[in-house]
């Protein structure tokens, strides 16, 4: 059996991020990320923006303080 995940819209997709609409268009524009096209409309599977998420977190680096001698 095919598990589908839930389909995202623009709007939807842009509040998920924090961003406006246009950054998620673009995303889909350039192709950075996967969508279906449901007729004329664009969706996006929340497994996709779970990924798309993922590969672009940045972990914190550890820094350490030396004192001047």
């Amino acid at each position: 059996m095919v598990t589908v995940d839930r389909l995202l819209t623009v709007q939807q997709a842009a509040e998920a991020l924090g961003t406006g609409v246009r950054f998620p268009r673009r995303l889909i524009e350039e192709r950075r990320i996967t969508f279906v096209k449901v007729g004329r409309h664009v969706r996006i599977p929340e497994g996709a923006l779970e990924s798309f998420i993922t590969e672009h977190t940045v972990e914190p680096v550890a820094v350490t303080y030396r004192r001047a001698a």
